[in-house]
């Protein structure tokens, strides 16, 4: 997979704008996490997790990497019900 999957036909401009970021992180293999999450889960999430997903965007990087492959621990005001859906999303993309 290269990128995007989904097309933002349909979102609003808030979530295509997040659905953009997701897939430009810096990095290819996190854009290859947190795009393939967004792409999956955008069109679902509630105002505050679309407020949440974009904070984790603020996140240098190279923390957000390690803490979705569990290198380091994910700080207290990460470690959310929807950060834990990102980590187990791409824990089973892994195992496919």
């Amino acid at each position: 997979m290269t990128g995007c999957t989904r097309s933002s036909a349909g979102l609003s401009e808030r979530r295509r704008r997040l659905l953009f970021r997701a897939w430009r992180r810096g990095t290819r293999e996190l854009d290859l996490l947190t795009g393939r999450f967004a792409d999956a889960v955008i069109g679902d999430l509630t105002d505050a997790e679309v407020e949440e997903f974009e904070g984790w965007c603020a996140a240098p990087d190279l923390d957000l990497y390690a803490w979705i492959n569990g290198s380091k621990p994910v700080p207290p005001d990460y470690d959310t019900p929807l950060f834990r859906r990102l980590k187990a999303f791409n824990h089973a993309a892994s195992a496919e």
